[in-house]
């Protein structure tokens, strides 16, 4: 079951949610306004082995509230 990341159009809110099939998504709305007006991000993930990360280091947004530093226009 794949994990979603979504963008409130409204309000600017990045959250993630467990899509466990395609007729969950016509009732998702924003946690923090409400609103349902989201468009669907692009994701990324990294891998561990051993304890020991295999992505290289992202820099980390300057306003410290992006989920995604690497994608963040503020870099």
């Amino acid at each position: 079951m794949p994990i979603y990341e979504y963008l409130c159009e409204d309000c600017g809110a990045k959250f993630e949610k467990l899509i466990r099939r395609q007729a969950d998504t016509d009732s998702l709305a924003c946690p923090t306004c409400g609103k349902s007006h989201l468009n669907q991000e692009l994701s990324t993930f990294s891998a561990r082995a051993n304890g020991v990360s295999k992505s290289p280091e992202m820099p980390s947004c300057p306003g410290g509230r992006c989920g995604n530093p690497g994608m963040c226009g503020m870099n």
